[in-house]
C-alpha cells in the first residue's frame, strides 16, 4: 500500500499540474523566446564545417522491491537522482568524412540506499567520471560508392525503431548514461535492389577507460568500504562481428537477415581492493530473421525469431561451468492505427525467450540477448532479473510475454500510453539465482502493467512520468509488488 500511495500521489500532482496549466493557458506549448531559435543556431554553427550541441536529463528514479523481489528486506526501496550532462560536435572535413565526438557524464545522488554495489547500505552523492561516448570518423560515398564507413566508437541500434532486440547497448554496466559499442561498421546502400548491407566488427573492453582515458578515475572513490572497485560498462570483454541485411523490395514489407557472433572474455577486476570476476567465457553464434510491413494503410505487423548455438562458461550456484548452447528466441507485433485526430494506436505484442533446462546439465538453452540489455519494453523488469542472471541487470530470459498497448496524443506535442502483459517462464528454476528469492514450482511470473505520460514542450525542452508495476506469480518466493516511478526533464540545445 505504500508503493502504491506514492505512485499514485506522483501521478495525481502532475496530472493536476498539466491540467491547470492547460485550463489556464488553452495550449501546453511553451512560449517561444524571442528570436532565441535563430540565435541558438549560429551559436551551434559557428562555420560551415562545424556543428555542435548540447542536452541535459534530470532524472528521479523510484524502485520499491523491484531489486530485493520482496518488501521484506530492509534494502526494499531505492531512490536515486540522475544527472546526465552531454556535448557533442561534428567536424566536416574534405571527401564526404566527418569527425563526431561526444562527451558525457553522469553523477547520481542515492536519497535511499542501492541495494546493490558500492551505494547498497549507504544513500549519499556517488561522483563518476566523464567519457567520451561517441569518437569516430565517417566517410560517405567512401571509394563513390554508396559505401559508408564509420571507425571508432558508435552507437549501433539495429531492427525496428525503438524496439532493437539483440544490438542497441553496449554498455550495459552504466544503464542509459552510454550505449555505444567500439567499431567499425560499413554499411552499403544498394537502392537498385532496395537493399542494405551492414558489416560491423566489435572490440568492446569492459573497462571505461581501457581504449579511452575517461576524466576522472574510473572506480568508487567515495565510499571507503569500495575504493579500489571499478565501474565496469560491462561484465566481460566482447568481440564480435555482425553480418545484417535488409530487403524493401517487395511492396509494403521489409525483410531482414543477420548472423551474430559473440565471443565473451572473462576479465579479473578489483572490488573493495580484492580480484573480481564478474563476467563470462562464451562463443554464441546467432542467426535470425524479421519481416514487418504494412497488411493495409490501418494494419502494421512485425515477426521476428532467431536461434543460438555455440558454449558459454559462467556462474551455476556460484561455480563456473562450461556448458554448450542451444537456444532459440521471438517476437511479434500487430498494430491498428486509427489515423484519426488523437493518433490513437492500438497493439499487441509477444516475446519468448528461451530459459535453462536444470535436467540437462550439460547444455545451456537460454536464450542470450547479447547487446540488446536495455529496457526495450519495461524499466522496471530489467533490474528484477539481477537476481536470477548472477547479478546481471537486462540480461532477460526464460520468459513469455503477450499482451496490449494503447497510445494517443491527448494535445499537440503529448502522448499517453498504457500496456499490460502477462508474464511466464518457460522454466520454473532460474538457474543463476544468486538468493533463495524464487518458489522453484511456480511458471507465472506476474502482470505487468505500464504507464507514460510524455511531453515535447518545445525543440528545447521535454519531460515525462514513467509508472510501472509487477504483480508478482507464483514463479517469486513471495506475492509483492514491485514499482518503478520516473519523473524526468531534457533541456536539448
Amino acid at each position: 500500500m505504500k508503493t502504491l500511495l506514492k505512485c499514485a500521489i506522483v501521478v495525481v500532482a502532475l496530472t493536476t499540474a498539466l491540467s491547470t496549466v492547460y485550463a489556464q493557458t488553452g495550449s501546453l506549448m511553451m512560449p517561444d523566446l524571442c528570436n532565441f531559435e535563430e540565435w541558438a543556431q549560429q551559436v551551434k554553427n559557428p562555420t560551415p564545417w562545424l556543428t555542435w550541441g548540447a542536452d541535459f536529463r534530470v532524472r528521479d528514479e523510484y524502485l520499491p522491491n523491484t531489486v530485493t523481489l520482496t518488501d521484506k528486506d530492509p534494502l526494499a526501496e531505492q531512490n536515486v537522482a540522475r544527472f546526465r550532462a552531454r556535448v557533442w560536435g561534428t567536424a566536416k572535413m574534405p571527401s564526404d568524412v566527418s569527425f563526431n565526438a561526444r562527451l558525457s557524464a553522469e553523477p547520481r545522488l542515492f536519497t535511499e540506499p542501492a541495494g546493490f554495489g558500492p551505494r547498497k547500505t549507504a544513500s549519499g552523492m556517488e561522483w563518476r567520471y566523464g567519457i567520451l561516448d561517441n569518437v569516430n570518423l565517417k566517410w560517405n560515398n567512401a571509394f563513390q560508392q554508396p559505401l559508408t564507413i564509420t571507425v571508432g566508437r558508435q552507437d549501433i541500434m539495429l531492427g525496428d525503431f525503438y524496439d532493437w532486440w539483440l544490438v542497441a547497448d553496449g554498455t550495459p554496466g552504466d544503464g542509459s548514461w552510454t550505449f555505444f559499442l567500439d567499431s567499425v561498421r560499413l554499411t552499403y546502400d544498394a537502392k537498385n535492389i532496395d537493399t542494405k548491407f551492414d558489416v560491423i566488427t566489435i572490440l568492446q573492453h569492459a573497462r571505461a577507460d581501457e581504449w579511452i582515458p575517461t576524466i576522472g578515475n574510473p572506480t568508487y572513490s567515495d565510499w571507503p568500504r569500495f575504493n579500489d572497485t571499478e565501474h565496469p560498462l560491462t561484465e566481460q570483454n566482447e568481440t564480435g562481428v555482425i553480418a545484417y541485411l535488409s530487403n524493401k523490395s517487395l511492396k509494403n514489407t521489409a525483410i531482414d537477415a543477420y548472423f551474430i557472433y559473440k565471443r565473451d572474455d572473462q576479465e579479473t577486476m578489483e572490488r573493495g581492493g580484492f580480484p573480481w570476476i564478474p563476467g563470462d567465457n562464451a562463443d554464441i553464434f546467432t542467426f535470425g530473421g524479421k519481416i514487418s510491413g504494412n497488411i493495409t494503410p490501418n494494419w502494421q505487423y512485425s515477426l521476428e525469431g532467431a536461434y543460438q548455438f555455440g558454449n558459454k562458461e559462467d556462474r551455476i550456484l556460484g561455480v563456473f561451468a562450461d556448458r554448450d548452447i542451444s537456444a532459440y528466441g521471438a517476437k511479434a507485433k500487430l498494430t491498428y492505427l486509427f489515423k484519426d485526430k488523437l493518433n490513437n494506436q492500438l497493439f499487441v505484442s509477444g516475446e519468448f525467450l528461451s530459459g535453462d533446462d536444470p535436467s540437462t546439465p550439460g547444455t545451456d538453452e537460454m536464450f542470450d540477448v547479447l547487446w540488446g540489455r536495455w529496457p526495450r519494453w519495461s524499466e522496471l523488469y530489467i533490474y528484477s532479473y539481477a537476481g536470477e542472471t548472477s547479478g546481471k541487470i537486462a540480461q532477460m530470459n526464460n520468459l513469455m510475454r503477450f499482451g496490449p498497448c494503447w497510445t494517443f496524443n491527448p494535445t499537440k506535442g503529448m502522448t499517453f500510453s498504457v500496456a499490460y502483459n502477462a508474464l511466464f517462464a518457460q522454466e520454473e528454476v532460474p538457474t543463476r539465482a544468486v538468493a533463495p528469492r524464487f518458489s522453484n514450482n511456480g511458471d507465472f511470473r506476474g502482470h505487468f502493467l505500464q504507464t507514460v505520460l510524455k511531453h515535447q514542450f518545445n525543440k528545447h525542452l521535454s519531460a515525462h512520468i514513467w509508472v510501472e508495476f509487477v504483480w508478482q506469480g507464483d514463479y517469486y518466493a513471495r506475492r509483492d509488488v514491485m514499482g518503478f516511478v520516473r519523473p524526468e526533464i531534457l533541456f536539448t540545445f
